[in-house]
């Protein structure tokens, strides 16, 4: 019984320390790349010039992973197998680091990509190096490396309860373990309070108004937009896919960067605007507000595919909020449902889709526009994750059918 009594609180204490030092490390980390996330953005927009160089700046990003990347070039997708496959070495610490700064870079010179493939890079490779110094078995291996992923989006988004559920839904929707939650959710919210430390970093999003009024044409419509937010997610991933046996064809990879940042550099030209390109935050907002071209959706669609099918690094789900808020504005006219709303319901409904994570895109709604909307939130993001088909954004994601033991 002593003996017993002793393990637990050994136990306990271990796993405190683990997620005090994880929530500690990955919300700096979060607050460190949002503050340079934001200079490189502004730098960009006031001195527009430097665009001319995003394909120097792609070579030099392809040219750094491949000598030096190793296994840090499979992404997100590289935490997915550690996950299925669990060792203690496979995550090299070098990923963090290179992740950030290609993402800044992409981001500085005007690609098209977002931060949320960063974040969940740099929170699974800090708590992965905890695998070679504190002996943990498959299953604990297994949470620790949740709780960095939780930390990550938590802190970069300021949603820890999505970053909690996105962590157990982005590996293996089908089969959510309760194990190990407490110390996946403690971690969520410990690294969104340690990035809130350095100052208010996140993105406010405009309130969406009244809440409608229920009724069957609400539900209709509401089944209408999720199955539209479903479309364009299965389009995103078409349009990725395309791009990518694109640029497979060219045989030398150095130079797939190259010609990728020419035809972004294109795009701006003809365009006349800088809007689709780096996160786009500012037409998301705008997308709550006013009416905006209905083709941005598609624009910011072609421009992310492209940026990362090159070999830029970056996210996806900033472009995807990006995306769904245009949709959902491009909507309004059709589906009589307020603006605002249309908009927040695609910013996370697309994002749903792709990522096969409905459930923490719901609460993740919830979280940044209002409780009182969940049930529209859980209706277009159930929809959308439906009619986007079976496959997601991660080729290494395992998609089961739903359910709880």
């Amino acid at each position: 019984m002593i003996k017993s009594v002793s393990f637990l609180i050994r136990l306990f204490f271990k796993w405190l320390l683990l997620i005090l030092a994880i929530s500690g490390m990955v919300g700096s980390l979060s607050a460190v790349f949002l503050y340079a996330l934001n200079e490189v953005t502004l730098f960009r927009e006031t001195h527009l010039w430097i665009i001319s160089l995003l394909p120097f700046a792609g070579v030099f990003i392809v040219w750094w992973y491949q000598r030096y990347g190793e296994n840090a070039q499979k992404g997100n997708n590289l935490l997915l197998e550690e996950y299925y496959y669990p060792t203690s070495l496979s995550v090299p610490w070098k990923m963090a680091p290179m992740v950030i700064l290609a993402t800044l870079i992409t981001h500085l010179f005007g690609g098209s990509a977002g931060r949320e493939g960063t974040a969940v890079q740099y929170g699974g490779t800090v708590a992965a190096q905890f695998n070679k110094f504190v002996p943990l078995g498959k299953q604990d291996r297994r949470i620790l490396l949740l709780c960095g992923i939780a930390g990550g989006f938590a802190s970069l988004f300021g949603t820890p309860l999505a970053g909690a559920i996105f962590a157990i839904e982005m590996v293996q929707l089908g089969r959510i373990r309760w194990r190990g939650v407490g110390a996946i959710l403690a971690t969520a919210l410990l690294s969104n309070w340690a990035c809130g430390l350095y100052g208010d970093l996140h993105t406010h999003y405009p309130p969406i108004g009244e809440v409608p009024t229920w009724s069957f044409s609400i539900v209709a419509y509401l089944l209408l937009a999720g199955s539209l937010f479903g479309l364009a997610s299965m389009l995103f991933r078409y349009t990725g896919d395309i791009f990518n046996n694109g640029f497979k064809k060219i045989k030398q990879p150095l130079l797939r960067p190259f010609i990728g940042g020419i035809l972004v550099i294109l795009a701006v030209f003809l365009l006349q605007s800088t809007k689709h390109i780096g996160l786009g935050i500012p037409t998301i907002i705008a997308a709550f507000q006013q009416p905006l071209p209905t083709t941005d959706f598609l624009i910011k669609i072609g421009l992310t595919a492209l940026t990362l099918s090159a070999g830029f690094k970056g996210g996806e789900v900033t472009p995807l909020f990006f995306i769904g808020a245009t949709l959902g504005n491009a909507l309004a006219p059709l589906i009589p449902l307020p603006l605002a709303l249309l908009a927040a319901t695609g910013f996370v409904s697309v994002f749903a889709g792709c990522t096969k994570t409905p459930i923490a895109c719901t609460v993740m709604a919830m979280e940044l526009f209002g409780w009182q909307y969940g049930l529209f939130f859980l209706i277009t993001c159930l929809i959308s994750y439906v009619s986007s088909g079976k496959k997601g954004i991660y080729s290494a994601q395992r998609i089961k059918n739903f359910k709880l033991f």
